[in-house]
């Protein structure tokens, strides 16, 4: 093994979470290397814009993400995107992570920071219209229906959100929610609710996606009585929550049911050395403020375990 290949810290995602952990580990001056298999950024980038960030008055997405990126690699961070991971091996002792070209790279510690997916529907032909009348990003695919009728589907903080940020484009949107009540904070269940573009139809779902190029109507089921109607739409933007990127760690660390990341309060997970943090963590609140608080508790108390470790090899040198 090259000793370049050696870090202290390896931190796997570069999300709000992972980004945080290497700005603190570098600024320690701890030898940081942050693997991404996307862009870094992570679910963030993909946020129109962000203007609950404490200190920041508004900001996109995107614009966060680079500042942050910035400020690892500023204290020496050493960042890799876009890689393919091969293989990890997290036991205690020496953590070993293997691309698919063949580079392994071996650290002390690891801080897991994965973070997650947006979720489907799990509806028949949802992947035919994906690109083609799907999307899961407001950011990314907002401006491809200026002056159309779209429909948003989902009732929690991002749905409602994205609802309002997707007017400036679309002559009007339709929320689509199973529940007679929404789970979004108020501000965002009011300002949704008082715009003149939104309207909505609650305890209902959809259950497919019609079209032959391009998304042409959908059919939206009734959970009350069951009825079933076509509604023409432009588009459909899902806003249902995330998924844990964390298939790759079953069987290495432990999850919960739902493929969550168990940690303690110090974000360490079961393994001696392997921290966790972001959205693939089990928690209730998912926000990028909590990810960059855990991405910092998680570094911090690598950097402590790190220090351990030092000084008992130390003390059994001099012993």
């Amino acid at each position: 093994m090259k000793q370049e290949n050696h870090y202290q810290a390896i931190v796997l995602g570069a999300g709000p979470a992972g980004l945080t952990a290497g700005i603190y580990l570098s600024r320690s001056r701890i030898k940081t290397l942050i693997l991404d298999t996307g862009t870094p950024g992570g679910q963030m980038v993909l946020t129109h814009e962000i203007a609950n960030y404490p200190g920041v008055e508004n900001m996109s997405g995107y614009q966060l993400a680079s500042v942050m990126k910035r400020q690892a690699a500023a204290f020496g961070c050493k960042i890799k995107s876009n890689v393919s991971l091969e293989n990890i091996s997290l036991d205690a002792g020496v953590k070993k992570v293997k691309l698919q070209d063949g580079t392994e790279f071996t650290s002390d510690v690891v801080i897991l920071a994965p973070r997650g997916r947006s979720r489907t529907l799990n509806v028949p032909s949802e992947n035919k219209f994906k690109g083609h009348g799907i999307s899961y990003c407001a950011t990314c695919d907002g401006d491809f229906f200026t002056g159309k009728e779209i429909v948003v589907v989902g009732g929690g903080n991002s749905a409602l959100e994205e609802a309002v940020s997707l007017t400036k484009y679309a002559s009007k949107v339709t929320i689509v929610h199973q529940f007679d009540h929404f789970q979004a904070f108020d501000y965002a269940v009011e300002e949704a609710r008082n715009h003149p573009k939104i309207n909505f139809i609650m305890e209902s779902t959809i259950t497919g996606f019609f079209g032959n190029e391009k998304l042409d109507y959908v059919e939206i089921k009734n959970l009350k009585n069951n009825t079933i109607t076509q509604f023409t739409t432009d588009g459909v933007f899902v806003f249902i929550g995330y998924v844990a990127n964390t298939e790759y760690f079953k069987d290495k660390i432990a999850l919960n049911q739902w493929g969550e990341i168990i940690v303690n309060v110090d974000m360490a997970t079961n393994i001696e050395g392997v921290y966790a943090a972001g959205d693939a963590i089990s928690k209730k609140i998912r926000q990028v403020t909590t990810a960059v608080a855990e991405g910092t508790i998680a570094a911090l108390s690598a950097s402590s375990y790190l220090h351990t470790i030092k000084s008992k090899k130390e003390n059994l040198a001099f012993a």
